[in-house]
């Protein structure tokens, strides 16, 4: 009785792989169908635009390879969404290089860092932070950020900066909380009211960040002098409901 409920338990698993595979076979005749009628959707697209001049596209099974290069990194990203827009696309293989001007990464590393102090200037800009490092033109961006739009808008300035050749977004978003809300509220309120740390409120790009995870406080930014970073750790404890305060403050050097 064993050997026969084996046996077939065996004999449904070998049917149930063998109709699996012909599925897929099936769904892949099927994208391959259109590989020719999408090839030339995507390459009429491409050739509209003079930023995709030196790009090609080839179809294989409804996947989308595009190779070539463009100018900035931001069209990379714009050529793959003209090709993924297109009828019967399955997918999309982004092999494109971005050869535009090379920049030494010390100073694209400086440009961005002005670009994104300057993200969402206003309320919400107090409750993200952005760290960027550039090798060999990859861009890699840590952070937090509450609502995703500074991420977004962040994202966008980089890509479209002469000299970055790729991107990795390692920005995280916080979650969503009416009780940490209200924590970044007060600690907001505790830290730039206080008469030695409100010369900070004054400046658009808010060099203290007031990140809050989970009821969890961490202070980011650049300060004027240790006494400053103090007095903001000492507010910033002061803080009820908090479980816990970092201080991550950096104070600017002198030079």
């Amino acid at each position: 009785m064993k050997t026969n409920r084996f046996f077939k338990n065996f004999t449904g698993v070998v049917l149930a792989v063998s109709l699996l595979g012909a599925t897929l076979m099936a769904e892949t005749a099927a994208a391959a169908r259109y590989d020719g009628q999408i090839q030339s959707a995507v390459t009429g697209k491409l050739a509209k635009k003079a930023a995709f001049a030196d790009v090609k596209a080839s179809v294989e099974d409804g996947i989308v390879t595009l190779t070539g290069t463009v100018d900035l990194y931001q069209r990379k990203l714009d050529a793959t969404k003209d090709a993924r827009k297109t009828a019967n696309v399955q997918g999309v293989r982004n092999l494109i290089a971005v050869a535009g001007a090379n920049v030494p990464d010390a100073q694209l590393e400086e440009k961005l860092a002005t670009k994104l102090r300057y993200v969402r200037s206003g309320y919400d800009s107090t409750f993200d932070f952005f760290a960027l490092s550039v090798n060999d033109g990859v861009v890699t961006v840590e952070g937090q950020d509450r609502t995703g739009v500074g991420r977004d808008e962040a994202m966008a300035d980089i890509a479209n900066m002469p000299g970055v050749k790729d991107v990795i977004d390692n920005v995280q978003l916080e979650p969503v909380s009416m009780i940490d809300d209200g924590l970044r509220l007060r600690a907001a309120r505790l830290l730039y009211s206080d008469p030695v740390l409100s010369k900070y409120a004054m400046d658009p790009a808010r060099p203290i960040r007031i990140i809050v995870d989970n009821g969890h406080v961490i202070l980011y930014g650049t300060v004027d002098s240790a006494m400053d970073k103090n007095v903001a750790g000492i507010r910033a404890n002061q803080l009820p409901g908090a479980f816990s305060v970092e201080n991550k403050l950096r104070v600017a050097s002198k030079s």
